[in-house]
Order: structure tokens, then sequence, then C-alpha cells
């Protein structure tokens, strides 16, 4: 079972057959909202809208632990591709520009970032030198390929607190950090993934550049955005079509 979480600009999947919604309850407390179970194709696919299917909840409220036990627990999912938008740092990754990271540099602080909290359990240090499944990237890569959709291979995804959006100099600092592309929902996401076990890996979507870079050297074009995202997640929809033809899916 391919689970897909969606972020902004993605609260549904207009390519999912849908068969039904099931609400679960996890014991960290209730995901983002219902799970939605369907097909793209032949293939079993779950969707979760990571800020709710109404875009109500901000990043750093977002039950990332709930969610991911939902869809590997509940839902038994053996694979998550997570879908967000992203401000792009690096020259190249310009807006419209859909990137598939290979590392992450976490600034995040105050989120529930482990299923292993100690008292009773064992502490679990798990492996996080990659923080990206490789296979399930190169799935996504000849995916696109195949589905004729062009998307930069590897870069670094810096994953910032939020609401808010960054300083020009947090952005200058990122890049002095090696950082490629900065969003808001990467962390705990991908290493909660990982203490489950289940391969994870991210499409993302440059919606803007970020702040003090080209046409945000004055500050974020907000106008822009809507247009940027609903083309490029139509790309997005392709790719993970792609995904799930027999030559990618198992069923």
């Amino acid at each position: 079972m391919l689970a897909v979480i969606g972020g902004s600009g993605l609260t549904r999947l207009a390519n999912l057959e849908v068969d039904r919604r099931e609400v679960v309850r996890t014991p960290y407390g209730d995901p983002s909202g219902a799970l939605i179970f369907g097909r793209i194709g032949t293939q079993g696919v779950v969707f979760i809208a990571r800020h709710g299917y109404g875009h109500t909840i901000p990043p750093h409220r977002v039950n990332y632990r709930a969610n991911i036990w939902a869809l590997v627990q509940a839902a038994r999912a053996t694979r998550i591709v997570s879908v967000a938008s992203v401000g792009g740092i690096r020259h190249d990754l310009a807006p419209g520009t859909v990137a598939i990271p290979h590392q992450i540099i976490d600034y995040t602080w105050g989120r529930e970032a482990t299923f292993f909290e100690g008292g009773e359990g064992q502490v679990v240090h798990v492996d996080f030198t990659h923080p990206y499944s490789e296979a399930l990237r190169a799935e996504l890569l000849r995916a696109a390929e195949a589905a004729g959709e062009p998307v930069s291979e590897g870069g670094v995804y810096a994953a910032t607190q939020g609401p808010r959006l960054e300083t020009a100099a947090e952005i200058d600092r990122m890049e002095r950090d090696g950082a490629d592309m900065v969003g808001m929902t990467g962390m705990p996401e991908a290493v909660l993934a990982r203490e489950m076990e289940v391969p994870y890996a991210a499409l993302c979507v440059v919606a803007n550049w970020a702040a003090g870079r080209a046409d945000s050297s004055d500050g974020i074009r907000f106008d822009d955005l809507e247009s940027i995202l609903h083309e490029s997640i139509g790309r997005v929809r392709n790719i993970i079509a792609g995904l799930c033809s027999e030559d990618f899916c198992p069923t």
C-alpha cells in the first residue's frame, strides 16, 4: 500500500478513485484527518492531508506521530511519499520546479519527534545518515521520467518551524549550512517514518524563491503562489500515477 501525505496545494488526490474514508484513533492523538483509501489505476493508495482537509493545521501543530502511526499501523502502508511546497534557495530551484531531495537539515524545535520516549521502553537510536529512502527516491525519479515530467534530482531540505516565513538573513545562514530549499514539514515526519522502518521520500514543489532570493529580494510575492502550485501539483499527480503503474507499485 502506497501512502501519500499531501501538503499545501494538495489537500486531495484528483486521480484517486476513492473507496472509503476511515477515521483512525492512535496512541498519539488524532491524525490531521480521516484516511482516504482508494486506487490509482489498479494499485491501492491511502491519502492524508497533512494540514487537514480545510488546510487549518499550521506546520508546528501537525500531529506528525499520529499521521505516521495511522498510515503504517492502521493502513498498513509499505512506503510513504510526502508532497510539500518549499522555497527555492539554490539558483536553479526556481518556482515551478519539482525536486526530490536527498538530505535534511532540521531547524525545528519543540515538536514531538520520536516514538521512543523512554519510560518503560528502551531508548532506540535510529540511523538517519540518509534520511530518505534511496530506493523510493530512485523509483520516483524513474516514474517522473516515464511520465515525461522533469524533476530536480537531489538537494538539501531545510526544515524550519513556521508558520512564519524566514528572514533573508536566516536564508543566508541556511545556504551557508548547505541547504538548497526550505520548508516547514519535512521534520519530524521523515525520522518518524524511519523509526517505523517504512521507506519515505519527498516530492517538493518550489512555490517561490526563498526570502532575499531573486524576485523575493524585497519580500515573498504571494499573488503568484496559487497558480504556480496549481500547475506544479498537476505534475506531481502525474508522477504519483506513474509510481502506481505496474512497473513501480507492487500489489
